[in-house]
């Protein structure tokens, strides 16, 4: 299927590995150029390297990349001093930590909702109007599946990203609708990244278990008996961008390999 979306351009943040990577992979695929973002410089450049050099990439697709934190004023500056408009912006930034809510303080709650909801409404009070004027736009929240089904020890997690969760509802549904510009939120269950790993690992501290005992555990409750994977997930992203998914907006897209238990 042709997407209709070759000579975009798209913004993908939390891109040099894991769902971000895989977002921007398949959005170049379709001849969208990107630029991505992401912290470190190093990995980075080697993502950027790694796209350029996709057999599948078509020739015009461009790559750039920018190494800077997404999550301050100063990355989202840097950001938009290389590129100002954007018709696809794919937001995305690193879960906070797990714990038990009686050890957060203020200083962690700010930090994950200024990460979390936070950023993510600034790209796209920065985007949408652009998007608008040019009657074409898709903004893609990367969020999480504990929106739906609260994970206990992602406490930091449920509160930011269900912040942003009715944010977002809000805005979809405002004029920017009648305008060619989307809204959704892409909810990944348990996919093999390094956030997974990390989640795993402070549940085997939690409970004394082996990792690799937990993680199997993990799997064996997914009806689907195994994790995502970040392309298949940058799939599902790239036709919530494409031409055909003008009709879709103001909705969270769940990808959990039928974990959720519920009819709704």
């Amino acid at each position: 299927m042709d997407l209709g979306i070759a000579g975009k351009w798209a913004l993908v943040c939390g891109a040099s590995k894991g769902l971000g990577l895989g977002c921007a992979q398949a959005l170049v695929r379709e001849g969208v150029n990107v630029l991505i973002v992401a912290r470190g410089a190093e990995v980075l450049e080697a993502t950027a390297a790694k796209l350029i050099a996709d057999s599948a990439r078509p020739a015009g697709a461009s790559v750039q990349f920018v190494a800077a934190d997404i999550t301050t004023v100063e990355g989202r500056a840097a950001v938009f001093a290389v590129r100002k408009d954007f018709d696809i912006v794919v937001t995305n930034a690193g879960g906070p930590p797990p714990g038990d809510f009686r050890d957060w303080d203020r200083d962690a709650w700010i930090k994950a909702v200024d990460a979390n909801m936070l950023t993510p409404i600034e790209l796209i009070k920065a985007t949408v109007d652009g998007m608008a004027a040019r009657g074409f736009g898709r903004i893609i929240n990367i969020t999480s599946s504990a929106v739906k089904a609260p994970i206990d020890i992602l406490g930091l997690s449920n509160g930011a990203r269900s912040g942003l969760t009715g944010f977002v509802a809000g805005v979809a549904r405002s004029k920017l609708a009648g305008q060619g510009v989307t809204l959704n939120n892409l909810l990944p269950g348990a996919f093999d990244t390094d956030r997974l790993k990390a989640t795993m690992k402070g549940a085997a501290e939690k409970t004394g278990q082996p990792v690799y005992a937990v993680l199997d555990a993990r799997r064996k409750t997914i009806p689907a008996q195994r994790f995502g994977t970040p392309e298949e997930f940058g799939a599902i992203c790239a036709f919530l961008c494409s031409m055909h998914a003008g009709y879709i907006t103001g909705q969270n897209v769940l990808a959990d390999g039928g974990a959720y238990p519920g009819s709704f």
